[in-house]
Parts: C-alpha cells; sequence; structure tokens
C-alpha cells in the first residue's frame, strides 16, 4: 500500500481521504480547518501541521483545493518545494485549464509525475467512493494515475493532455446546470397545467425529455430516485459549487471564442440562486425558485416569492 499525502479535506476531500483509508493506505492529511483535520484523524488518516509536511515522505499526493490560485500557491509553496522526489502528484480540484496547465509545467519542471483529475459525483459520491475521474496527464502516466484514484472511483477516465481534465470537467457541468434548469422549469410549467409530477416524471423519463437530471436526479421530492430534493436539498452538489463551474466555462469560453449562450444563462440564473442565500442548498434546489416557493426551502421563515 502508498503513503498518500491529502491535501485539503473540505465537502469532497474528506470523504475521500477517508476511503483510501479504508483501501488500506497510508494517509497523512492536512487542511487549514482544526475541523476538519479532526474529522480526517477519527477516519484513520494522520495529520500534519502543514501541507509541506503532509508530503515530505508521500509517494502519492492528492490535492483538492477550492480554486486555481489555491493550487498554483499550495504546489509552488508547499508541494514542489517539500515533495519526495518522483512522488505522483494528483490534483482533484475544480479550476481553470490555464493553472492546471501550469502547475503541470511546473511539476514536470520539477521532476514531478502530475495530473489534473478532477471528479463527478458529488458529496454523496465522494463519501462511498464512487466519484468520476476525468484525467489529463501524459497518457504513459494514466494507468498509476488510474490505481492512485480507484479506491475513491467509481470511474477513472482519461481525457488527454495536461488540463484536459478540467477541460472535460467544466464542459460536463455546464451541461448538467442548462439541463437542470430546463428539468426545473418543466416541473414548474407542469404544476401551472395541473400536471401531476408524478405522471409527468412517469411519462418524461420515457419520452424525448429523458435525461440524468430528470431521471437520476430529480428535482421533485419525492419522485424518481432518492436524491437531494428528498432530503430539503441538502447533500449532493452545492448550488455555490455549480456557479463556480458555470463561471469557470464561461471564462474559458470568453478565452477561447467559444459561444456558449445557454451557459450564459444558466450562470445568471445560478448567480441569483446564490445571491438569495441558498448557495449551500443542492443545485436542483433551483426548482424552488422557478415555482415561485422559496418559503419550501426556509421551512416557513420566509414568505413565498411569486
Amino acid at each position: 500500500m502508498s503513503s498518500i499525502a491529502f491535501i485539503g479535506l473540505g465537502n469532497m476531500g474528506g470523504g475521500m481521504a477517508a476511503n483510501l483509508v479504508k483501501a488500506g493506505h497510508e494517509v497523512v492529511a492536512f487542511d487549514l480547518s482544526d475541523a476538519a483535520l479532526q474529522r480526517a484523524k477519527v477516519a484513520g488518516c494522520e495529520t500534519a501541521a502543514s501541507a509541506g509536511d503532509a508530503v515530505k515522505t508521500a509517494d502519492i499526493v492528492v490535492t483538492m483545493l477550492p480554486a486555481g490560485r489555491h493550487v498554483r500557491d499550495v504546489y509552488g509553496d508547499q508541494v514542489l518545494p517539500h515533495a519526495r522526489a518522483g512522488a505522483l502528484l494528483i490534483d482533484c480540484s475544480t479550476i481553470d485549464v490555464d493553472s492546471a496547465r501550469d502547475v503541470a509545467a511546473k511539476a514536470h519542471a520539477n521532476g514531478f509525475r502530475f495530473a489534473d483529475a478532477p471528479v463527478s459525483g458529488g458529496i454523496a459520491a465522494a463519501e462511498s467512493g464512487a466519484l468520476t475521474f476525468m484525467v489529463g496527464c501524459d497518457e504513459a502516466l494514466f494507468a498509476d494515475v488510474e490505481a492512485a484514484l480507484q479506491p475513491m472511483a467509481k470511474a477513472v477516465i482519461y481525457a488527454g493532455e495536461a488540463g484536459s481534465g478540467q477541460a472535460a470537467k467544466i464542459c460536463n457541468n455546464m451541461i448538467l446546470g442548462v439541463s437542470m434548469l430546463g428539468v426545473c422549469e418543466a416541473f414548474a410549467l407542469a404544476e401551472k397545467l395541473n400536471l401531476d409530477p408524478q405522471r409527468f416524471f412517469d411519462i418524461a423519463s420515457k419520452s424525448s425529455g429523458q435525461c440524468w437530471s430528470l431521471t437520476s436526479y430529480c428535482p421533485w421530492p419525492q419522485v424518481g430516485p432518492a436524491s437531494p430534493s428528498d432530503r430539503g436539498y441538502e447533500g449532493g452538489f452545492l448550488t455555490a459549487l455549480m456557479l463556480k463551474d458555470l463561471k469557470l466555462a464561461q471564462e474559458a469560453a470568453s478565452r477561447a471564442g467559444g459561444a456558449t449562450p445557454l451557459g450564459a444563462l444558466a450562470e445568471a440564473q445560478y448567480a441569483l440562486f446564490d445571491q438569495l442565500g441558498y448557495g449551500g442548498k443542492d443545485f436542483s434546489a433551483v426548482l424552488q425558485l422557478l415555482r415561485g416557493r422559496l418559503d419550501e426551502l426556509d421551512t416557513g421563515k420566509r414568505e413565498a416569492i411569486s
């Protein structure tokens, strides 16, 4: 079993590190949050006083950080100066493509193997070891990256050269954000037309409207397979994270000269939902904004918006 340093123990990272421990790896973890470090210790991780200390003897370094600037800083100040020569470095953060490629270049220049490997699946998948990883790296390195990620994964997919994992992630999540809004609008309209939500689901899930946002992650509570809508829209994939990914997609489109009008509209809709104070709810909760029923998210503390 490998010695693994895991840096970044937030909503996703904590469950991921715990699954590496369950697979028999020795995991040394670091986070700026004392509470996150305590949870990691309970899960079986050793803890370090700094990211630099965590990586000193690790065969593999896994990072799960909020944004590109954090990845650049942690790699530049802590990982590259202190990691063991020849260590495999895997960044699972969702960040901009340019930052991923810049960190990859610096890692290679310092003699390290590096992959960007952002994830899809949300908090529940991170805790259950069922994430999908999209990997950008030298193709010859992919087998080693896949083996390192396997304890946390439902699937590990090679996307291409450095930065390709990030490109795949933001394009995939733009599809997800747009499609979820379409599903939510359809349910809100069906309600106005006095169409029962379960009957609408039964029809649309077997018709041309079928998509993952409808059949696997239905935003209407108690309809379809279990999803965050059945838990008050808690857990799952937070609205704030969807907004982050949509912003990354729009920034990438601007730099590349791509046309993404629906992506821009989705970003604006989730930005409004976030500004109203629902960034901590699952992104499918935007249904209640479209219904004019934000009171259903507030358990009676806020009047319905109509």
